[in-house]
């Protein structure tokens, strides 16, 4: 049977592709400008691939604890629109204002900012999702975000993408030709979320006992109290957080890793262009498989996947082994995002979704503490990045074994 979007689900889809648009740019010309910026301060490779880890855990320590404050308060009556729009416009501004600073200190200063509010806009809008569709179509149309989300950002990011690699014939300097970029992402960003906020309408919530903060604190406590009885949902928490922590740290870091090898710029960037394009039928091609095979057994196929690439990516000694990287992430990735997203909707209380996925951004969608600090440390500590690279199997190994856990705890 076709599977057709309603009116309200395609704007929800629409979202993932206004945001994509600034994963892209975080995962691909962030890091090359940084590297830009870093070098002419004389800041080393090896350090450079820290401190970028390290600014990603330090926004990921930051969402960890307004994810779920925000999220508590977006789950009380008609609050979910405003505190969406408010976390929006504060990365829209942020994603403007990268193009204007000079210092590599003051750009990942306000790439952390920029971080915190693109993550925190990602947790309300995960917690739409019953919202927006029934459970039986919610693996489906989270597929169709990711999927749409990973093409429809490739026009913003070709046309950054031009402006960065032919400043000079356009008579640009590499910092305005990145403050057109960073605009274009911003504008892209904000404009295609409009329609969302248009027409979506707060269905599951729970009512304010008092000021909406003070009783977010109170609604956490017993989320957290809940979570020590539900098992299920406990142990995919813990599943969740290191399978997932090391496909975003391979999202974060890749072209950092293969700009600190070496390789050439331009082959990255199309490299991880080539990931965004074969996502796009691959996110869709798990979603309709998801109708006849449980998402949890896709997940599974998915960590042990990613438990491969961490290995390959170790053993990257050139460019073009790194574009099958890419290829392989691609395949992989929009999958394993897309199912853990709609598996752990149907397994939480619809009413409180904007406590639990603030929880779940913790270790969720572009949270990446553990892995891109294992990477950091161990770069710096042995003076190999391969190493760093390779150790990030362990947490898929880890995320298998509690993920196996949590299937055999009953509903």
């Amino acid at each position: 049977m076709k599977f057709k979007l309603n009116s309200l689900e395609k704007r929800w889809v629409l979202y993932d592709v206004a945001n994509s648009a600034f994963t892209l740019l975080i995962s691909t010309i962030i890091p090359i400008y940084f590297n830009y910026l870093a070098g002419n301060a004389g800041v080393s490779d090896v350090d450079y691939l820290a401190y970028w880890g390290y600014a990603t855990s330090a926004a990921t320590i930051l969402v960890a604890v307004l994810g779920p404050v925000l999220g508590g308060i977006s789950d009380f009556q008609n609050r979910k629109k405003s505190v969406f729009l408010g976390v929006l416009l504060v990365g829209a501004a942020g994603c403007v204002f990268l193009g204007f600073v000079s210092s590599w200190f003051w750009f990942l200063l306000l790439f952390v900012i920029t971080r915190i509010a693109y993550s925190l806009s990602l947790v309300i809008y995960d917690s739409m999702l019953p919202d927006v569709t029934t459970k039986e179509r919610m693996d489906e149309l989270s597929a169709r975000g990711y999927a749409w989300g990973y093409i429809g950002s490739c026009l913003p990011f070709l046309l950054s993408l031009l402006l960065v690699l032919f400043y000079e014939k356009l008579g640009l300097t590499m910092a305005s030709a990145m403050t057109a970029a960073f605009v274009l992402t911003a504008v892209w960003w904000l404009g295609l979320a409009i329609p969302l906020l248009g027409m979506y309408r707060q269905k599951h919530y729970i009512k304010a006992q008092g000021p909406a903060v003070r009783s977010s604190f109170g609604n956490l406590g017993s989320v957290v109290g809940e979570l020590k009885k539900n098992k299920k949902i406990l142990f995919f928490l813990l599943a969740f957080f290191f399978y997932i922590d090391g496909v975003y740290t391979i999202i974060d870091m890749a072209t950092a890793y293969g700009t600190a090898l070496g390789f050439e710029t331009d082959g990255l960037l199309l490299a991880l262009l080539v990931t965004q394009i074969a996502a796009f039928p691959a996110a869709l091609i798990f979603g309709k498989v998801s109708r006849r095979v449980p998402a949890s057994r896709l997940i599974l196929i998915c960590i042990a996947a990613y438990f491969a690439i961490a290995l390959y990516g170790a053993g990257i000694t050139s460019q073009y082994q790194f574009w099958i990287l890419a290829v392989c992430v691609g395949v992989f990735q929009g999958a394993v995002q897309s199912m853990s997203r709609s598996y752990f909707a149907r397994i939480i209380p619809a009413e409180k979704s904007g406590e639990y996925f603030g929880i779940y951004d913790i270790c969720g969608k572009g949270a990446s503490f553990v892995g891109t600090m294992l990477v950091s440390v161990i770069s710096q500590a042995t003076g190999r990045m391969s190493l760093g690279v390779g150790a990030l199997a362990v947490m898929f190994l880890a995320g298998f074994l509690l993920f196996l856990k949590t299937e055999r705890i009953p509903d």
